[in-house]
């Protein structure tokens, strides 16, 4: 999903090379998730289950007001 590619491409280019090892493995665990729940987290229509995903999906959403 194009959409997806463009939401998370902006937190890998721009926090990724900034955050620790611990943001980065959760990040990394974010991704494999499926396409149709990314997509309900960073739309805002769900809550992604664990907070350390949480944290990354709401700072894309208030960067990209989703």
């Amino acid at each position: 999903m194009r959409e997806l590619d463009q939401l998370l491409g902006w937190y890998l280019d721009t926090r990724y090379p900034a955050v620790d090892a611990v943001e980065r493995a959760a990040f990394a665990e974010l991704l494999e998730q499926q396409d149709p729940d990314l997509w309900n987290w960073l739309s805002g229509r769900g809550r992604a289950p664990q907070a350390s995903w949480r944290r990354i999906v709401d700072e894309i959403r208030q960067r990209h007001c989703v």
